[in-house]
């Protein structure tokens, strides 16, 4: 893994919030240049330039590589084209078929690898009668993650919002009565928290499907969400309410604020199904497929000398 001098985003390296295999090295980019490596992931468009300036070798050309998209499109949508649209190098790797649909790819190869989530365990006890949300820098994000049905929503229900940048929530109008904002918790602490919360609240309008969300399902939450982008596919109706009007997700929220029982029973489907779907064996044993075919591809083509001096 790349990693600069401040960890910043070019170069962040290992993340701090949760535990990596040892086997996850950090590299300068000195030392990328005089590293063998098989295959190259690329998660932005500039990463392109930035793997030829540090390494000297070029995506899809002298190394094997796999742009994986994370997002849904942001601009024209439906009509955004993808930035390694219409180029056969490249494999584009979406994270939900929703994405794939969305983004215009052109002739790219592509595929639909869904999430793969280490297991939190069943740490359900909904002891808090308070809804659960995780996001980080909500007002920054605005309504493309709901900060304004979370404001609306912690008018009719009690709302806890985890995750970075959170407290700034408590100087948006309205000053939602309900609202209560938590930061700093590492991986372990926040998947305790949300735990005990009766509920988990997914209020994203327009995001790819969120690892909180499926991390919930894991905890054992019941779910109460936006019906947008693939979350109408990825929880079912058992596993809590999934409805596009926000005094449908308030009843939801109250319903299982009265309910202990039947939000137990919702949470109990929705870990069962997010096991089955977004397990991480499925996960590994996908991208396994994906990196093998693009280095076999990569052994196929012409070698050309690398930049001087690498």
């Amino acid at each position: 893994m790349p990693v600069l001098p401040g960890r910043g985003p070019d170069g962040f390296g290992r993340a701090r919030s949760w535990q990596w295999p040892t086997s996850v090295r950090e590299l300068s980019p000195d030392q990328l240049r005089h590293e063998p490596f098989d295959v190259v992931i690329l998660q932005r468009p500039h990463e392109r330039d930035l793997l030829w300036e540090w390494t000297g070798r070029r995506a899809g050309e002298d190394v094997a590589t796999i742009y994986l998209e994370h997002n849904v499109p942001g601009g024209r949508v439906p009509f955004d084209r993808h930035p390694m649209s219409d180029q056969s190098l490249i494999p584009i790797v979406h994270v939900t078929p929703f994405n794939a649909l969305m983004w215009d790819s052109g002739s790219a190869p592509t595929h639909v690898i869904e999430h793969g989530v280490i297991d939190p365990g069943d740490r359900y006890t909904g002891e808090v009668n308070r809804a659960a949300v995780v996001v980080n820098e909500p007002v920054r994000r605005g309504r493309a993650v709901g900060t304004d049905l979370i404001l609306r929503l912690a008018e009719a229900a009690p709302v806890d919002v985890f995750g970075m940048g959170a407290h700034a929530l408590r100087t948006e109008p309205p000053r939602a009565r309900g609202l209560r904002t938590v930061e700093g918790l590492d991986q372990e602490r926040l998947h305790t928290q949300m735990a005990r919360r009766r509920v988990y609240l997914h209020p994203n309008r327009w995001t790819s499907l969120g690892l909180s969300l499926i991390e919930a399902m894991l905890l054992g939450m019941p779910v109460v969400a936006v019906a947008s982008t693939e979350v109408p596919l990825a929880v079912p109706p058992e596993a809590g309410v999934v409805a596009s009007r926000p005094d449908q997700l308030a009843d939801g929220m109250r319903m299982f604020f009265a309910d202990a029982a039947a939000a137990r029973a919702a949470g109990a489907f929705a870990r069962a199904h997010a096991l089955r779907r977004f397990g991480l064996q499925r996960f590994l044993d996908e991208w396994d497929v994906v990196l093998r075919a693009a280095v076999a591809e990569q052994a196929t083509r012409p070698h050309t000398p690398l930049m001087s001096g690498s």
